[in-house]
């Protein structure tokens, strides 16, 4: 290495790694946002185009996006494996445009279905990617808090979502205008594709085919003509077979897998079930605050208020997360984000039960947020690229992506369903259990996966 040069693991940071982890975040960003859209466009729907929308169709629109997304990590994550990352980095926001404007065009519910479907498996894409290009670009000492901080900038999408959507529907006074809401996702996915025009294929990946040369030139382009980046030891092996088929990949997998896909279901029934059905939920707690003759519309509204302070409760909780993160244990930040996720829900449930004053059911509803955010939404998403080398990471983040969102789906479906069966109650009373379901297994496993003494080993400033 030239003496001028300065390797990538330990150089300070540059103008290059923030403009890495803005255009890679945003694929976060548009993937909580599309998440908050869908929770506020389903009661619209019902509202003034389909009263007769039923608790079952409610949880198939609420989940479609995620079974999207469930497929698209784990087929954008194989196909990036062994065809690059930049291609689908591109296409991913190109369909995101796409399904958009053909759900505002043709907006009725099987050409909906179809259009979320399509959004979503662009957001798995974005899910299997954005980690990567982030993780392998930013110095040692920085590079969790920026992995994080990309999983933070969710929380900026679903706020900015439902601030304006607020601000929209509070204008048109009524939910007819609903297609309009998809333009929010166009212009979102339109800024990703501009951004991503002018970039450059992973040199992680191009490391990992040995294409050593065009990896130079990558880091080069990202960060500077004099950063390097050293050849990850793993490149010096023999890495697994490219084609190895997924069920070989998952067997040799299956520990690591469980431990970053089954604690990720747990919380994406928390992020995505309840998230998704929030506005739906904060009316049927009757949190809303409005008085009985109020319109329907207006207790959108006022939900829809709400949710926006959830999600900046969401950012609060992110931030500590971040500040936290390389100080604490990663894997005991999961396990008591799941266990005081599970107290606040607690605190709800017993709020509405008792009929307490609705400021004790929104507090629980922040701890929940709070604790949610600061734990297990955050470290989730960073944990997987820890856990697997390079030559299958892109495999490795996308199958985790994928049970995660298996979570997440079977949460967006059955929250309306378990609202028609056993009210709020019963919905409180399942959360809380999937909260405690996470918090075991990563009490459980995640010391045999990722020990202590590497994490404080990692975690050291360089």
């Amino acid at each position: 290495m030239d003496k001028n040069s300065v390797n990538v693991a330990d150089m300070p940071l540059r103008w290059g790694h923030f403009r890495v982890l803005i255009v890679a975040s945003l694929g976060q960003t548009i993937g909580q946002g599309l998440a908050t859209l869908v929770g506020i466009i389903i009661p619209m729907m019902q509202l003034m185009m389909h009263p007769e929308l039923s608790a079952g169709m409610q949880g198939i629109l609420g989940c479609t996006s995620l079974i999207g997304l469930m497929i698209g990590a784990i087929v954008f994550g194989k196909l990036s494996d062994r065809y690059g990352y930049l291609l689908f980095f591109r296409l991913c926001p190109l369909l995101m445009i796409a399904a958009s404007l053909v759900a505002y065009f043709y907006h009725q519910i099987p050409v909906l279905l179809i259009c979320l479907f399509v959004m979503g498996f662009a957001v798995g894409g974005e899910y299997s990617l954005d980690s990567d290009y982030i993780s392998e670009l930013m110095p040692d000492r920085w590079k969790l808090f920026m992995v994080g901080t990309a999983k933070a900038s969710a929380s900026l999408g679903g706020a900015v979502v439902a601030t304006v959507c607020f601000f929209l529907i509070k204008a048109w006074d009524k939910a007819s205008p609903w297609p309009n809401l998809l333009f929010i996702i166009t212009a979102i996915a339109g800024l990703m594709l501009l951004l991503r025009i002018r970039f450059a294929q992973s040199p992680g990946w191009l490391m990992s085919k040995g294409m050593t040369a065009k990896a130079e030139q990558s880091v080069k382009y990202f960060l500077g003509p004099d950063a390097v980046m050293t050849v990850p030891p793993s490149t010096d092996k023999a890495s697994p077979d490219s084609d190895e088929s997924m069920g070989d990949f998952l067997k040799r997998n299956a520990k690591k897998l469980v431990f970053s896909g089954v604690p990720w279901a747990c919380e994406g029934l928390g992020v995505y079930g309840i998230g998704i059905f929030l506005p739906i939920l904060i009316m049927a707690l009757g949190i809303d605050n409005l008085p009985p003759h109020a319109t329907q519309i207006n207790h959108i509204v006022n939900s829809v208020e709400l949710t926006i302070w959830l999600s900046i409760i969401m950012m609060v909780g992110f931030m500590a997360g971040l500040l936290l993160l390389n100080k604490l244990y990663q894997v005991s930040m999961q396990s008591w984000g799941f266990f005081l996720s599970a107290a606040g829900l607690a605190l709800l449930l017993i709020a509405y039960k008792l009929h307490w004053a609705s400021w004790t059911a929104i507090t629980g509803f922040m701890i929940f947020e709070l604790f949610l955010n600061a734990g297990p939404h955050l470290i989730t998403f960073i944990l997987p690229a820890r856990i697997y080398p390079v030559a299958d990471r892109g495999t490795g983040v996308g199958a985790s992506a994928a049970i995660g969102k298996m979570g997440a789906v079977v949460g967006a479906f059955f929250i309306p369903v378990l609202l028609q069966w056993g009210g709020s109650t019963l919905v409180l009373l399942v959360s809380i259990a999937v909260m405690l379901i996470g918090g075991i297994i990563t009490a459980v496993i995640g010391p045999q996966i990722l020990p202590k003494s590497k994490v404080t080993r990692d975690n050291k400033p360089s």
